[in-house]
């Protein structure tokens, strides 16, 4: 309980941050000012100016809009493509989950940065190009969990039953099997978004995700680096937004499986 609420905070207070960003921010996060360049916290700039003269804590806020944004977008084609694709090797013949599994082999080969070198030779470095190359290389993980525990759920009585009662593969799906793995494919869509979080962020760091002048944390994190021992204030403040971040969705994650899976709950009302 006690992650669930921690990871449900932190991940509230990035989804605040990048609500209000459409509606207010303290300067323009892409207005560069020479006049204001590396300038510490002050009244006016909390976190202070970077490089360029823009101001930090707008450059965040508009960040946690970038990177949520990849994050949902990535997840949900990975969740809408693997998850079926689970089921439905799980419901069919032997061979064809074998094929499903070896196929998800193959693309785990090619992590979500290969892909994106790929794919950003072929279109272009971009937003979409990140969101695209780390959603294919989260399917693997939807599809092997929704298989594993479709493998489960069909074995159970009244599946036999329903299959007895001549209701379809299909059928059985839609009506048994979707909904008893549904809270583990949310538990799921927690974790792979702190994935989605960490590897969009070392896209933008390597110029292969988010493009100037969209602000991106990784970006804040490269356009830094060069100046790390006169102002590590400017890789702190995108590091520690990065790390929370992923901290948030992996602890919401914990929280939310110990909630839905009935063993864990089991074992606590035992214990």
């Amino acid at each position: 309980m006690r992650n669930l609420v921690i990871g449900a905070v932190l991940v509230g207070l990035i989804v605040l941050a990048a609500l209000i960003s459409f509606l207010w921010t303290p300067f323009d996060p892409t207005q560069v000012d020479a006049a204001l360049r590396l300038q510490g916290p002050s009244g006016a700039h909390w976190l202070g100016t970077d490089r360029f003269g823009r101001d930090l804590v707008s450059q965040l806020m508009v960040g946690a809009r970038t990177t949520l944004y990849v994050g949902i977008v990535a997840v949900g084609v990975a969740a809408l493509v693997g998850t079926p694709l689970g089921v439905f090797a799980a419901a069919g013949p032997r061979w064809l989950g074998e094929i499903v599994l070896r196929a998800n082999d193959l693309v785990l080969a090619f992590p979500a940065l290969l892909l994106a070198i790929m794919f950003g030779a072929a279109f272009g470095a971009s937003t979409l190009t990140a969101m695209i190359a780390i959603g294919v290389a989260t399917v693997p993980s939807f599809a092997r969990l929704a298989r594993a525990s479709a493998l489960q759920v069909l074995s159970t009585e009244y599946v036999l039953a329903a299959r007895s009662a001549g209701r379809t593969g299909p059928a059985i799906s839609v009506r048994h099997v979707l909904p008893n793995i549904a809270g583990l494919i949310i538990v799921q869509c927690s974790v792979s978004f702190g994935i989605a979080v960490l590897a969009e962020a070392a896209l933008s760091y390597l110029g292969l995700g988010t493009q100037p002048p969209t602000p991106s944390w990784g970006r804040m994190l490269q356009e830094s680096q060069e100046l790390l021992a006169v102002q590590p204030r400017l890789l702190i403040v995108p590091g520690v937004a990065i790390a929370l971040a992923v901290l948030g969705f992996t602890l919401l994650g914990d929280g939310l499986r110990d909630r839905f899976d009935p063993r864990l709950e089991g074992a606590r009302a035992q214990g």
